[in-house]
């Protein structure tokens, strides 16, 4: 497409913990994006800068009040991102005025709502745990998967709308993710890639989470991937089904339900507004 097409519209920078979105509303007009224009946006020397791209799009499900779509800064699409949501959250709700939302993804209809003390509430949807639902390369048991780099192996794997890859460690400041995100990233095991994660147990109601995201590198924060880790921890033995996440960015408070689900709750912030400019 022309990128002289995007300018003037209109893109509201939030974050979650540090993990930055632009999130543009394209219900009334729509958003013919190709994925140039996509990393033209993301990339944060020339366009906005963001870890990911968030087009607001007419509800297709019954009950949902807005589609998302969340495309990472490589232009490859996001199935989930729990922080995301929750920004996205907050903006249909000043909106409506209402305290509760449902927003549709491609991995579900995730619904929101606000908790006292202003923070924002998600629930994920279930953890799906069959390595095909992962998905791996293989049949296998997703507690304990053959795949690793360097010092990290045997990792928990589980879906939260993503692909996750959960690698307990002793010090998770110690660990090179900057080295060793890019293999884990792309190893064969992943057929979609996925986010891969390094976990401390610092005790059983609170971790300490590092992260490595598809299409994205090393992010301050990911809120699939910090469900996916007391999901995984869990299943261990290693933490109880309710703990805080402790991120680069700050914490989530994070909850296994007896059902499956996975509520994840925690702070969001509007940065700026501004119209893009891509000539």
């Amino acid at each position: 497409m022309d990128r002289a097409s995007l300018a003037g519209r209109r893109f509201v920078k939030m974050h979650g913990l540090g993990n930055d979105f632009v999130i543009i509303d394209a219900r009334r007009e729509a958003l013919a994006l190709d994925p140039a224009s996509a990393r033209l946006i993301a990339d944060r020397r020339r366009g906005v800068g963001c870890d990911q791209l968030i087009v607001l799009e007419p509800p297709r499900a019954p009950g949902a009040e807005v589609t998302m779509r969340i495309l990472n800064p490589d232009a490859s699409e996001a199935g989930a991102c729990g922080n995301g949501t929750r920004c996205v959250a907050h903006l249909l709700m000043a909106e409506t005025g209402r305290a509760r939302t449902t927003i549709e993804t491609i991995a579900g209809l995730l619904p929101a709502w606000r908790e006292d003390g202003g923070t924002i509430a998600v629930d994920m949807g279930p953890a799906r745990l069959d390595w095909r639902d992962v998905p791996l390369a293989r049949d296998c048991d997703t507690l304990h998967v053959e795949a690793g780099a360097g010092p990290l192996a045997d990792p928990a794997c589980c879906s939260m709308g993503n692909p996750h890859a959960t690698f307990f460690v002793a010090d998770a400041e110690a660990v090179d993710l900057a080295r060793l995100g890019p293999e884990l990233e792309r190893h064969a095991m992943f057929p979609q890639r996925v986010n891969a994660a390094v976990v401390q147990v610092l005790a059983r109601d609170r971790l300490r989470f590092r992260v490595w995201e598809r299409g994205a590198g090393i992010t301050d924060a990911c809120g699939s991937g910090a469900c996916a880790a007391v999901v995984n921890a869990a299943r261990r033995g290693l933490c109880d089904r309710r703990a805080t996440v402790v991120l680069d960015g700050g914490e989530l408070a994070i909850r296994w339900r007896e059902d499956g689900h996975v509520e994840m709750a925690g702070p969001y912030s509007v940065s700026f507004s501004g119209e893009l400019a891509l000539e």
